[in-house]
């Protein structure tokens, strides 16, 4: 089996004849060099971002030198290859939607850009001089004796040389003797080399790549794959929703005119009674498909959007409904069925249990949260696990990383809150 990083490869027989010394050298020479540009980056934005700061140009460099972890990290998680073969891929979080500011605030909200950031200053201050210093060390002393007998016979005439400009050789016995000295410590020092690279490797996975990532990852896309589960549910809704309203209801409504026509064309009798007769239950038939559309699926709600929606279900409920909501845009569209939805269910518990005499919906969008609450007057003593259809939309919520919380007492009031982390789709003028 092929060694998968530096620490499995120098346990193996055959670590010094295989190419991982020469890429834990890479690892390390890399990680200095990329250390002092880091430095001199950073060094550079901080000061002048200070300094122009109080004519507010410098503000954006600021927030460059907070963000400057993200492109240090991707650039250590490509160095990782060289010494661990593991894949070790960024955790950052995708916008909900596209653009500039967006990707910017969601980047500052992210422990992970500041668990970046601090790599990067830690690289840019000690681990990059320690690098350097690794390779001197490991390198420099081991070459240089190896080198002598080389240098005796040019540099030195063939006479003398000196090692590491302490020691003189004078013969060459002596100076074979510390060429093979440089030898067996160049061995050594690829070893030193390699603990240290996958020491540097492994630091660095802790700040920036856990190994337990893959776990993480799983979770992540667990919750994601909740989330589109979800718009396909509500892509599937709209669709059964257009069908029927386009198909089925418009054949109904065709029907129940043909009837109306044929009921006053028939003389009266009994032919006349029974066209009268299917031509109410079409009507009533039409008047469910109807219900049973808009419970699918409100058209308001894909054309206008939550607020038109909450709206119109208040219109429709049994007691009367006040409502405070306003909001500047559309929200996405999983967002807005689900609050829509538990707005219905709570407005329909409203007017079956609560025996209120009015109620009030309110709500907006405040710091990249949609806030709803339902309250009534009623009796309280509302439970959402005897029933009420609130459990189900409490799972819905759940999967959009919101919350569904109800507060009802003896005596009353009821009080429904929602809690959702969304972001505008599209902000009105």
């Amino acid at each position: 089996m092929q060694p998968r990083n530096v620490w499995q490869a120098m346990s193996a027989p055959g670590y010094l004849r295989s190419a991982w010394p020469l890429r834990a050298v890479a690892h390390l020479v890399t990680g200095a060099v990329a250390g002092a540009v880091t430095l001199v980056a950073i060094a550079t934005t901080a000061a002048a971002g200070g300094v122009l700061a109080v004519v507010v140009v410098g503000l954006p460099l600021l927030v460059l030198t907070a963000l400057a972890g993200i492109p240090v990290a991707h650039l250590e998680r490509y160095r990782l290859r060289l010494v661990d073969r593991e894949p070790a891929p960024g955790r950052h979080r995708e916008p909900a939607v596209p653009g500039l500011w967006p990707w910017l605030t969601t980047r500052l909200r992210e422990p992970l850009t500041w668990r970046e950031l601090g790599h990067a200053l830690l690289f840019a201050g000690p681990l990059w001089v320690v690098d350097a210093l690794v390779v001197a060390a490991a390198l420099a002393l081991p070459l240089s004796l190896v080198a002598a007998p080389l240098l005796m016979a040019t540099v030195g005439g063939g006479e003398e040389t000196k090692v590491l400009k302490q020691w003189t050789v004078t013969t060459w016995p002596t100076a074979c003797g510390v060429a093979v000295l440089g030898l067996l410590l160049l061995a050594l020092g690829a070893y030193a080399l390699g603990l240290a690279a996958g020491a540097r490797a492994e630091l660095t996975r802790v700040l920036i790549a856990p190994r337990d990532g893959g776990a993480d990852a799983r979770v992540v896309e667990l919750a994601r794959s909740r989330v589109r589960l979800v718009d396909a549910f509500e892509a599937e809704r709209r669709r059964i929703e257009r069908d029927l309203h386009d198909g089925a209801q418009q054949r109904l409504v065709a029907l129940t005119m043909a009837l109306g026509l044929a009921r006053l064309d028939a003389p009266p009798g009994p032919l006349a009674d029974q066209l009268a007769k299917a031509h109410g239950e079409a009507g009533k038939a039409l008047e469910e498909l109807r219900e049973l559309i808009h419970g699918i699926h409100p058209k308001v709600l894909a054309d206008y959007g939550l607020e038109a929606a909450v709206a119109d279900a208040a219109d429709r409920s049994a007691v009367p409904v006040d409502v405070t909501l306003e909001l500047a845009g559309r929200l996405p569209q999983a967002v807005e069925a689900a609050a829509y939805f538990v707005v219905s269910e709570a407005l329909a518990n409203v007017g079956r249990h609560s025996g209120a005499g009015r109620a009030e919906v309110s709500g907006g969008h405040l710091d990249g949260r949609l806030f709803l609450e339902v309250r009534d007057d009623g009796r309280g003593g509302a439970d959402a696990g005897r029933g009420s259809g609130l459990t189900g939309l409490a799972d819905r919520v759940s999967v959009l990383d919101g919350r569904l919380s109800l507060s009802s007492p003896p005596g009353g009031p009821t009080l429904l809150r929602v809690e959702i982390p969304c972001e505008w789709t599209e902000r009105f003028a």
